[in-house]
């Protein structure tokens, strides 16, 4: 089979994916042992035609795969990814360009100037601010705290990337009691531990307290590191930003935002008074992939201190041919050498989607979670348990046993699918909105099918 039959047979398979994943059970309906049967297969010794390999690989795969990418999926706040967006990805692919340095890919560099320059401008931070491209959002908590960590050492006079933290002066870490776990990730990667972490508490709805913030550093005898939110990952609610960067910054610390999916709030004149005061933050993390939705491997990290970014990520050796026309150079930024043009894809999508069409795909959402929220609330026995400011609706059916059954039929029923939780102690069913791809109907019949597992 020729390249192009290749390229033309997985095009077919896909778009046939594509074409059914609105209908398709959310559920995926194989076992794990039957995957295992299908992908072990013995590797032979003289390998197999490729036109072959490709189609054992859809018909291995396809049982097992998860329809997050359709419009019923509401579990993790995870997005679809825009027709575009899949398409600019297999570009991507095809072209095979190695992003980490400007001279492997002029392409690649510039296409993420640009929409570093676009992100930068639509979520109101400073036009000065630094970025990065990483795999998530996971590894834009983390590049943003070894930013965090070489400016705080560093104004101790303290060089961490060259003699560790042993002997090191101290740093404060003070996050909230409902900081996301990859905040707790970067801190243990970073050698910080999570022991020495001090949690400052938070209000009925997952917001930061500001003024038991302000009390704990005016405890504290080192520079502090402050991790605050936009977007808890379970009632959607927002830190007080603006409160909170006026206290870290009297107390000269470095303030970083966790805006994984709640910093796009920034993009739409709607609920841009959700995240006031992003702009005086130290250094922000997001994601594209969860709601611009681009396909996976889209993190974003912003830093205001582009000195302590590049110092904390820069590689230098004699083989890198670094850019000698003042290009940038992306493994100067990110945690990563070698990789794929994440640039070309959040460019398509924004591009398709203007200004306008990424708020219009954020507020829908959120229409969606509040539709949610009306239409289950007026069933008997089921109670709304947090406020839906954005894009994530809390549920509780009674009692924890009835609201797990209730979790449970309705993933195992593949009408829609969504996860559990526990919050403020008593479990609950979490609904997350970011599928460009769901409408009205949807939710509609998600619902119905809620209600009937709860029945």
């Amino acid at each position: 089979m020729t390249t192009a039959e290749l390229l033309a047979s997985a095009a077919s398979a896909a778009t046939d994916f594509l074409a059914t994943v609105q209908q398709r059970p959310v559920v995926a309906p194989a076992t794990a042992e039957q995957l295992r049967a299908s992908f072990g297969v013995p590797l032979n010794a003289n390998g197999r035609d490729a036109g072959e390999v490709l189609r054992a690989l859809v018909d291995a795969a396809e049982p097992g795969l998860v329809a997050s990418a359709g419009p019923r999926y509401f579990g993790f706040v995870i997005g679809g990814s825009l027709p575009v967006t899949v398409a600019a990805d297999w570009m991507t692919s095809a072209w095979d360009q190695n992003a980490g340095l400007y001279v492997a890919s002029p392409a690649a560099a510039v296409a993420e100037d640009v929409v570093a320059e676009w992100l930068i401008d639509l979520f109101g931070l400073p036009k000065s601010v630094s970025t990065g491209f990483v795999t998530g959002c996971q590894m834009a908590n983390f590049t943003a705290l070894a930013s965090a960590r070489h400016a705080v050492l560093g104004a101790q006079g303290w060089d961490v990337e060259q003699h560790g933290l042993i002997g090191a002066p101290p740093v404060e870490i003070v996050v909230s009691a409902e900081s996301h776990v990859t905040i707790y990730a970067a801190l243990r990667l970073l050698g910080f531990g999570i022991s020495r972490v001090r949690v400052v508490p938070a209000d009925d709805q997952g917001r930061m307290r500001a003024d038991l913030l302000a009390d704990t550093l005016r405890g504290l005898d080192a520079p502090a590191i402050v991790c605050a939110q936009a977007g808890n990952v379970n009632s959607g609610a927002f830190d007080p930003i603006e409160e909170i960067a006026a206290i870290v910054h009297e107390h000269r610390g470095w303030l970083h935002v966790d805006g994984a999916f709640g910093l796009w709030a920034a993009a739409s004149p709607a609920l841009r008074h959700l995240v006031r005061g992003i702009e005086l933050a130290d250094s922000w993390a997001t994601d594209a992939h969860k709601w611009l939705n681009v396909p996976y491997d889209s993190g974003l990290v912003f830093v205001r201190d582009a000195n302590a970014h590049r110092a904390s990520m820069a590689l230098v050796a004699s083989y890198l041919v670094a850019s000698d026309n003042g290009q940038r150079d992306a493994f100067d930024w990110v945690p990563e050498s070698s990789r794929r043009g994440r640039g070309f894809a959040i460019w398509a999508a924004m591009q398709t989607l203007g200004r306008v069409g990424i708020a219009e795909l954020i507020e829908r959402c959120c229409s969606h979670a509040r539709l949610f929220a009306e239409l289950l609330r007026r069933e008997p026995g089921v109670t709304i348990a947090n406020d839906v400011v954005l894009n994530q609706v809390l549920v509780r059916f009674g009692s924890d046993e009835v609201t797990r059954e209730v979790i449970a039929r309705v993933q195992r029923g593949g009408v829609c699918w969504l996860g559990g939780t526990t919050w403020h102690g008593a479990a609950a069913m979490r609904i997350s909105l970011s599928n460009w791809m769901t409408t009205e109907a949807d939710v509609e019949q998600s619902v119905a099918a809620i209600l009937e597992a709860f029945r």
